[in-house]
């Protein structure tokens, strides 16, 4: 038995993983990271693959990044943690001071917390207090879209559109106003209409700018999104943007809804705010959302939410280097021309195999749709697990194929990347 299988039984005995079948779980030979370098992780037996999905889309300058690693040291030095209730930190305010320019919300606060679906749920605890603050009665629903994927806490799950086995949760979860998918040309069009028919009940709309990720990298025109902002200032609705997956320079954009022309009331945030090394995540909330909260100490307008790990100083020190970082090394120009480069190589590579129904990018975020002849052929999983054995670490969405390389991927690992994906989709569909 090689290490990796020695490792993964010890794992299996004990650990366990989200989005996993355990009984199944070795025999799909997990990959056992022991260390990594650049762009690459090493598993426990030496073997190198290419970390094509940005370790579940939050690494964003690679792995072991010297600059970063010093941040952390540094702050290590000072102090790991210390609690935001009621007081406050340092390195906590730098970080807040350095987004406060770059974020798309008007006299932004943050609110800080541990992953993506925390900050939804901040987002959702936030619009509804807002209009109890407010003195407003009967706004206390939400429309969110078809397709949509918010996080795996409760109110997260209750706005995502299904899918993943959550089915079974549906008693726990709360209704909502749903639009179309991004899948649907006239999704933007449609929840403009919802807004209007249903605005005086709507605490938010929730949306994902430009990309659905876990929809199956589905993609609504960049124009649309202002009509949907317009809307929901017309029925003073508040417009809440989950910018988890597709913020920091994902997109081309550093974030998704500067290419919109949105600013939203409220912003999520997480996955790559500290380049993929710590679990973070924010809530941007603008000047209008914040006032409604002030009042009289202890009043009933206060917030009485909080996260113990909430604005931890490590993960903050390592957001605030990453954030000079993106600009020092003009990363979203990299994001750009390699998203180019990348389309080329599907159109040529990718595109005119059989097997492939459809390919969507934007920035780098990448699907490309398989098209099995009949059901159960798992086609997705088998081109992925084909692509590990190549070298080259890539996760479906069903029979998507995700490609999510960290933004300052090389033009050789893009073609690495495609060169393994062509051979993977040979093999598996010989």
């Amino acid at each position: 038995m090689d290490r990796a299988a020695s490792w993964a039984k010890r794992d299996a005995a004990l650990v366990w993983h989200g989005f996993t079948q355990m009984s199944s779980f070795t025999e799909n030979r997990p990959v056992i990271v022991d260390r990594a370098e650049g762009h690459e992780l090493v598993d426990v037996d030496g073997r190198r693959y290419l970390d094509a999905i940005s370790s579940l889309w939050v690494n964003t300058l690679g792995h072991r990044v010297p600059e970063l690693d010093q941040a952390l040291r540094d702050q290590i030095d000072r102090v790991a943690h210390s609690t935001m209730l009621g007081n406050g930190n340092r390195v906590v305010v730098e970080l807040a001071e350095a987004l406060a320019p770059l974020v798309p919300v008007d006299g932004p606060h943050f609110l800080f917390a541990s992953d993506g679906a925390a900050a939804v749920e901040q987002a959702l605890k936030l619009a509804f207090q807002y209009w109890a603050n407010c003195g407003v009665e009967g706004r206390t629903t939400y429309l969110a879209f078809g397709g949509a994927y918010h996080g795996d806490t409760i109110g997260s799950l209750s706005l995502g559109a299904g899918g993943f086995g959550t089915d079974l949760f549906d008693p726990l979860r709360f209704p909502v106003v749903r639009a179309p998918g991004f899948d649907d040309p006239r999704c933007l069009a449609t929840a403009c209409d919802l807004v209007s028919e249903h605005g005086a009940s709507l605490a938010a709309v929730v949306v994902e700018p430009l990309v659905q990720g876990a929809a199956g990298m589905h993609l609504a025109p960049a124009a649309g999104f202002a009509s949907l902002a317009d809307a929901c200032r017309a029925q003073d609705v508040l417009l809440i943007a989950d910018e988890v997956a597709v913020g920091f320079g994902r997109t081309g954009t550093l974030f998704a809804s500067d290419q919109c022309g949105i600013r939203p009331d409220l912003l999520c945030l997480g996955k790559g705010l500290t380049a993929g090394y710590l679990p973070q995540s924010v809530t941007v909330a603008g000047q209008r959302v914040f006032d409604a909260f002030l009042g009289p100490d202890l009043s009933e307008r206060t917030l009485f939410h909080g996260h113990s790990y909430g604005g931890n100083a490590l993960a903050c020190a390592v957001a605030l280097r990453h954030l000079a970082l993106l600009a020092e090394r003009d990363v979203l120009a990299n994001v750009r021309a390699r998203s180019e480069e990348l389309r080329g190589l599907l159109q040529m590579r990718i595109e005119p195999h059989p097997a492939v129904r459809a390919i969507r990018l934007q920035g780098l975020m990448c699907g490309v749709e398989l098209a099995p002849p009949h059901d159960g052929l798992r086609w997705g999983r088998r081109v992925c697990a084909s692509a590990v054995e190549r070298g080259v670490l890539l996760r479906p969405l069903g029979d998507v194929v995700v490609i999510m390389p960290p933004l300052t991927i090389t033009s050789g690992e893009l073609k690495r990347i495609v060169d393994v994906l062509a051979a993977a989709l040979d093999e598996v569909t010989a």
